[in-house]
Parts: C-alpha cells; sequence; structure tokens
C-alpha cells in the first residue's frame, strides 16, 4: 500500500506557494511538472505566486521539481483530488538522536486516508511507523503509550483487517538515510488521529508474522527512535500567510528556520521536508 514511485494510487492536490515574477517564471514552473508520471494537472496562478498540482507523487518530490527550477516553493495546503477539504493534519517528528522529519496526513475521500511524508537519519532499509495513542512527549516518545488501537485488535500489517488502527506497516530508507513515502489506509481517519502521536522506530515491523513475543503487540520493531503529536494543518485555500506576525519573517525566509526559539532569525539547515 505504501508507494516509492507515486505512479499508482490515489491523486490528491497540493497547493504551493512559488516565487514567481514574470510569464518566464510560469512556462518554467509548467515545464518542471509537464510529462512527469504521477503528474496530472498543473495549474499555475502567477498573481498570487500559486501553483496547484493534481498528483499521486508524494509532495516532497513535488517540491524538489519546482525548486529544480531555481525557485523557492512552499507547500501551503493540500486536499482531494476534487478539490475538497475532508481533514489533513500533520507531524514534525523529533527525537535525542539524528532522526527527524514531516509526516503530512490527508483525508482524501471518507474511506481513504493518505499518510505521506519524508524521514531524514535513519539506518538504511525498513522502519516500523505507527500511530500512537496518546499525543504526550513529556518522556519523549516513550510517553506516547502503545500503538492506536480503538477496536481491541491485535498487531498487524496495513492490509490486515485484523490491526491496530495506527498500524501503518514499514517505510524504507534509503542509503543516505531518507525514507520519502506515500500511503493510502482504509481504516484510519484524520479527526481520529488529531491530537495523538506518530512515531518511527529503529527496527522492521514484522506486521505481526514474525513469531516473536512481541510480534502480535508492537511487531518487534525496536527502539522509538522519533516521534511527533499530530496537528490539524491547512487544506487547500487556507493558509493565507505571507508574513509572520510574530516576527516578520516571509515564508520564503522562515522555511528552513527553527519554529521558534534560538536560530530563529538565522537560516537553518534543511534536512526533512519542510
Amino acid at each position: 500500500m505504501a508507494s516509492d514511485s507515486g505512479d499508482r494510487g490515489t491523486a490528491c492536490t497540493l497547493e504551493f506557494a512559488v516565487q514567481m515574477t514574470c510569464e518566464s517564471c510560469v512556462d518554467a514552473v509548467r515545464t518542471s511538472l509537464q510529462g512527469v508520471a504521477g503528474v496530472q494537472s498543473v495549474e499555475v496562478q502567477l498573481e498570487n505566486q500559486m501553483v496547484l498540482v493534481q498528483t499521486t507523487l508524494p509532495s516532497q518530490e513535488v517540491q524538489a521539481l519546482l525548486e529544480g527550477t531555481g525557485r523557492q516553493a512552499v507547500l501551503k495546503g493540500m486536499g482531494s483530488g476534487l478539490l475538497q477539504n475532508l481533514g489533513a493534519a500533520v507531524a514534525i517528528l523529533e527525537g535525542p538522536g539524528p532522526v527527524q522529519g514531516v509526516v503530512r496526513f490527508l483525508q482524501l475521500t471518507p474511506e481513504r486516508c493518505l499518510i505521506e511524508g519524508t524521514i531524514d537519519g535513519l539506518e538504511p532499509g525498513p522502519h516500523g511507523l505507527h500511530v500512537h495513542q496518546f499525543g504526550d512527549l513529556t518522556g519523549n516518545c516513550s510517553s506516547c503509550g502503545d500503538h492506536f488501537n480503538p477496536d481491541g485488535a491485535s498487531h498487524g500489517g496495513p492490509e490486515d483487517s485484523d490491526r491496530h488502527r495506527g498500524d501503518l506497516g514499514n517505510v524504507c530508507a534509503d542509503t543516505d538515510g531518507r525514507a520519502v513515502f506515500r500511503i493510502e489506509d482504509k481504516q484510519l481517519k484524520v479527526w481520529d488521529v488529531i491530537g495523538r502521536s506518530l512515531v518511527i522506530d529503529e527496527g522492521e515491523d514484522d506486521l505481526g508474522r514474525g513469531g516473536h513475543p512481541l510480534s502480535k503487540a508492537t511487531g518487534n520493531s525496536g527502539e522509538r527512535l522519533a516521534c511527533g503529536i499530530i496537528a490539524r494543518s491547512a487544506g487547500l485555500f487556507q493558509n493565507p500567510k505571507q508574513i509572520c506576525s510574530c516576527d516578520g519573517l516571509t515564508i520564503w525566509e522562515e522555511r528552513h528556520r527553527p519554529i521558534a526559539g534560538e536560530g530563529r532569525k538565522e537560516p537553518a539547515k534543511s534536512l526533512a521536508h519542510l
């Protein structure tokens, strides 16, 4: 159910703010996405510096294509392929080690939820990804509780009917330690996970089939590397922000900077897809 190539699955609409000043910018943006597998349609609005992309690609891949033109691009909102806002959320993953990432949730239809994102700093290979019961980070990831499991089921894989609702299977990190993924799930609903947490684990989830004492509880996927609270995020056309009212930074200036605190005024190194 996870798609690395993004060449199949249910399309969603991505709303980007892109730095454009003239018609040549518009042409460059259109050309960057023209003929790309997984991109179904592109709408470019110069006057609003807006690009709408209907696609089955992960948003990070579309953003990379847009920024390949030499222009900054910021994802401002996501919606269904029919331009509906059925619910969207985001989790920013952090931990005591180098692992960090951004994962977005989008309700594509009443029956299907999209989970897509980028996680950096991982060991190459598969890593279990799960929604946990509590949005409590007071004890780092250890206070997030068990897997989200309102049905009292055993642990399983994302294709299993009998599974924790928070069981999302594995995402695979490449040789650089980056996992870019796009998962569609039929059990998870955005409105059920807002306020809970998302956790990435150190090892592969055996999907309940490993025969280990922990297989039917956690998938025996090892320690929790990084986690984040799942918070509501903007749908399509719901984020008019251009300048932060607290410190005057534009969306372009703040893209690679911390949300708050030390370093807010200075550029920060970009790791995961922000």
